[in-house]
């Protein structure tokens, strides 16, 4: 696998907060609310703001309650703009273990893989070097992310910072950090504000696009591969 890219040096990370990229979501939005797209229906999108589509496979993995399902829900939601279709694949720990057949139709060409942990779960973050291997293992080319949920519970943490730091240093992986709470409410009290929940998450779907990215444009030969360069 490519060696990750530095935040920001592939794609804009705030670009959704920008006129044009407003313009853009508008298509995801209706009334300030996550619009919802079937399997075969993606964003429709003005002749004059036409755009290409990258589409890529992931893999989400982590042990049950660290909140799997719950992150797929939130996330989905260069000089030209590029869209991203990211299809989520979340399978039951529980699920993998009673079926043989699921892990490896989950692992089918696969982009990237997400590895979760819950900052109020410590197993879960003990578990990650476990995962890691189980899962990807013999996938040495696929972007490997690791995703803490339940930041926002700092209070009950069970990860202090100096085990992310030695993790980041041994593991080299990119590590995200998402809360647990949703953003604010649109006034009827129920509706969650579509534009403040894709706000939540920009930061992880930027870090998604910019692996993915990064390693399709390595394999294509446009960019060198950092571990070529790398003396042995």
């Amino acid at each position: 696998m490519a060696r990750p890219p530095a935040h920001g040096s592939v794609i804009v990370p705030d670009w959704h907060e920008t006129v044009e990229g407003k313009e853009y979501l508008a298509c995801v939005l209706r009334r300030n609310r996550r619009r919802v797209f079937g399997l075969l229906e993606r964003p429709v999108l003005a002749p004059s703001v036409a755009i290409d589509t990258a589409s890529y496979k992931i893999f989400v993995s982590g042990k049950s309650g660290v909140g799997k399902t719950a992150l797929v829900a939130k996330l989905q939601a260069s000089n030209r703009v590029v869209m991203f279709r990211f299809e989520f694949w979340d399978c039951g720990e529980s699920a993998l273990k009673k079926f043989d057949h699921m892990l490896p139709a989950c692992k089918e060409n696969t982009d990237a893989f997400l590895f979760l942990f819950s900052f109020t779960d410590r197993a879960s973050f003990e578990d990650l070097p476990e995962q890691l291997a189980r899962i990807a293992g013999d996938a040495p080319g696929v972007v490997r992310i690791v995703i803490g949920s339940k930041f926002d519970q700092y209070m009950h943490t069970d990860v202090p910072e100096r085990d992310l730091t030695a993790f980041r240093q041994a593991w080299e992986l990119p590590l995200f950090r998402v809360k647990s709470v949703p953003g604010r409410r649109l006034a009827d009290g129920h509706t969650l504000d579509g534009r403040a929940g894709l706000v939540d998450v920009a930061h992880v779907l930027n870090g998604l696009a910019e692996q993915l990215w990064h390693q399709d444009q390595v394999a294509a030969g446009l960019l060198p591969n950092p571990t070529e360069n790398t003396p042995g």
